[in-house]
């Protein structure tokens, strides 16, 4: 790292409303950092998105301590931020046992439940944000370009270069980039990884945006409402399902069967077990306030609990990929998810959810492949289609009785998430819009 310019490395975790917290440690501090951890409070773990503080069963007030720990290697010098490398930080007690509400721990514990069952999961997340024109309290779009339009590229055409490059450099594998609805708002997707250097990825993506617009003069937005009025960001999972063969080598379980659209029954399975448990997940997945103005019908945001081909208006997108590579790139994609959420307790969720849906051969529904606001009441009573919670506090009810996802988190994990959800709906809920816009629009 010296040898490379690094005179810093941030050492990151993410919290559980969602915020990337970090401590440095000089580059000639990286090797004792790694032998005995840096030092940081458990109380972070119950901070609000506006860093005031609650307590929870396990988590609250300010005894304690905890290593931070850095995961060699995933060390990365940061193209965005000359001098800076980053590593994402496993957290442990002082007596070297892991701490309970580490998320990237519980998605390693998650993924090698999974292996154990003899499967392995690779995904990727989309990332969105908007960018404005200065660091301002309040938002101004950095385009007038029409949406999706090839205008919005050009108007930052510098901008984003610099963003694929520093990305390119970070080593991040962008798969493609493009302009998105709303005013300012654009969008990257990224290779598939397994989980957790997906979550780690989505980490560093943001990270490098966001240096790279302030350093162009402008402030980029991941939230999932920028303003109160406007399509808001989604940060949605793609995901597929694999098995290894000593003869055939890795078989993706989305693609090569006799299920809908091809899927094998397990990769079947294991999508059902995401649906069955798709109320409770938005508590970890879309966990602000500020979520729930964005999950609306007719938005692409996938605010009903079904699934269908291709279809943006589904919580689960079924994308089986062009004829010819469909082994390789057949994927479910959920779409109900935003950037508030912190990526390796997701994923973790997610995980849980779709091994929960292995364990018990689950079968998927009939598809639905029209945008469900348009099916009359007694349609979406038949095919069993039901609106996702439309509040945060719906959603943290469902997770309380989800009695797979808390088990599969634990009771610490699980307690904390509801103990600072429920903070942050006494700090917004009920709150104008613009308010709850305003409140979240630089936080994550």
């Amino acid at each position: 790292m010296a040898g490379q310019g690094v005179v810093a490395v941030a050492l990151t975790w993410v919290d559980v409303s969602g915020i990337t917290r970090t401590k440095t440690v000089p580059v000639e501090r990286l090797e004792h950092a790694a032998a005995w951890g840096v030092g940081m409070s458990p109380v972070f773990d119950v901070f609000l998105l506006d860093d005031s503080i609650v307590s929870g069963r396990y988590i609250g007030g300010p005894t304690g301590d905890l290593r931070l720990h850095p995961v060699l290697e995933r060390l990365v010098p940061m193209a965005a931020l000359p001098g800076w490398a980053h590593a994402p930080a496993l957290r442990y007690a002082q007596d070297g046992t892991p701490h309970p509400l580490d998320a990237r721990a519980l998605l390693r514990r998650e993924t090698d439940r999974l292996s154990a069952l003899g499967w392995s999961v690779r995904g990727a997340f989309e990332i969105e944000w908007a960018v404005s024109k200065d660091g301002g309290d309040g938002f101004t779009p950095a385009g007038k370009g029409p949406a999706y339009g090839m205008t919005r590229v050009t108007e930052l055409a510098g901008y984003l270069r610099d963003v694929l490059g520093a990305l390119k450099e970070t080593g991040v594998t962008v798969v493609q980039m493009h302009p998105e609805y709303a005013a300012g708002q654009y969008e990257v997707s990224v290779a598939a990884e397994d989980p957790l250097g997906a979550a780690d990825t989505a980490v560093v993506v943001r990270e490098t945006i966001r240096a790279v617009t302030i350093g162009h003069g402008m402030a980029a937005s991941f939230s999932p409402k920028v303003e109160a009025g406007a399509v808001g960001n989604g940060a949605h999972v793609h995901l597929s399902l694999w098995r290894e063969s000593a003869a055939d080598g890795p078989a993706n379980a989305m693609a090569g069967g006799s299920g809908p659209y091809g899927m094998t029954a397990a990769g079947e399975a294991f999508a059902a077990g995401i649906l069955r448990h798709l109320p409770a997940l938005l508590a970890v997945g879309a966990p602000a306030v500020a979520s729930y103005l964005r999950l609306v019908p007719s938005h692409w945001a996938g605010s009903y609990a079904c699934w269908g081909l291709e279809n943006r208006e589904a919580a689960l997108r079924f994308v089986t990929g062009a004829e010819g590579e469909r082994a390789t790139a057949a994927n479910l994609e959920v779409k109900c998810l935003d950037g508030a959420a912190n990526p390796y307790l997701l994923l973790a969720a997610l995980l849980a959810a779709g091994r929960d849906g292995l364990g018990a051969d689950l079968r998927l529904p009939e598809p639905v492949n029209v945008d469900p606001v348009g099916l009359s009441d007694a349609e979406r009573a038949a095919r069993g289609v039901e609106p996702l919670p439309s509040s945060l506090a719906e959603s943290v009810a469902a997770f309380e009785a989800d009695a797979v996802l808390r088990d599969a988190l634990g009771e610490a994990v699980a307690d904390t998430v509801v103990t600072v959800r429920r903070g942050e709906i006494d700090l917004l809920g009920g709150a104008a819009p613009e308010r709850i816009a305003a409140a979240t629009r630089w936080r994550h």
